[in-house]
C-alpha cells in the first residue's frame, strides 16, 4: 500500500457518501409512484460495524425518495442529506464538519459522478470512487476501489480504512 495512502487512512474519522453509483448501482426500477433501488446487505453490515466502532456517517445525494432515508437510516445513518443539489454539496459538506467540528483531513468521501467532482476536487478529503465511476472522478480520487458501485464498494472502503487503523474484526 502506498505510504501516502496509508498515512491518509489513519486520520479517517468519518466517512460521507454519495448513494447511486457508491450504495447502488445506478440502476433506478421506475414506477408509477416511486423510485426503487437495490442496496447491498453487506455494505449495510460493514456500516454498522463502523458506526459501533465510533466512526461518524453522512450521505449527501441528489436522491429525494423517503426509501433512501428509510434504509440508511435504519443502518444507524443519522446525518442524511438527500434532494442536494450539484451546487450545494460543497456547502452542505462545509456545513457539516463545522457542526461535527471536523477537520477535512478526517473525512473518506466516496463518490462516482460529476456532481462528486467539485467536492472531491476541491478539498482536502480521502477521495474515493468505486471502478466504475466516470473517468473525471477517477482522476481525482486518492483511491479507486476495484469494487463496482452498489456491489461492495461501500465494505471495501470501510474495511479499508478500519484494517489500516487495526479496528476491523473487533466489535461483533
Amino acid at each position: 500500500m502506498d505510504i501516502r495512502l496509508k498515512s491518509k487512512l489513519a486520520k479517517i474519522t468519518t466517512f460521507i457518501f454519495d448513494v447511486d453509483g457508491v450504495f447502488t448501482d445506478a440502476t433506478l426500477l421506475v414506477g408509477e409512484d416511486d423510485v426503487q433501488r437495490i442496496f447491498n446487505v453487506r455494505d449495510g453490515y460493514a456500516v454498522q460495524i463502523a458506526i459501533k466502532s465510533g466512526y461518524n456517517m453522512a450521505v449527501i445525494s441528489g436522491g429525494k425518495q423517503k426509501s433512501i432515508a428509510t434504509r440508511l437510516g435504519g443502518l444507524g445513518i443519522k446525518d442524511i442529506f438527500l434532494s442536494v443539489g450539484t451546487d450545494q454539496k460543497l456547502p452542505i459538506f462545509e456545513k457539516y464538519l463545522f457542526e461535527k467540528n471536523l477537520k477535512q483531513e478526517e473525512i473518506l468521501y466516496i463518490g462516482d459522478d460529476i456532481p462528486d467532482y467539485l467536492l472531491m476536487s476541491n478539498t482536502n478529503v480521502l477521495a474515493c470512487c468505486p471502478a466504475d465511476a466516470v473517468e473525471e472522478v477517477r482522476l481525482v480520487s486518492h483511491y479507486i476501489s476495484p469494487v463496482i458501485g452498489g456491489r461492495g464498494v461501500v465494505r471495501d472502503v470501510i474495511e479499508l480504512v478500519m484494517k489500516a487503523q487495526n479496528k476491523w474484526m473487533k466489535i461483533f
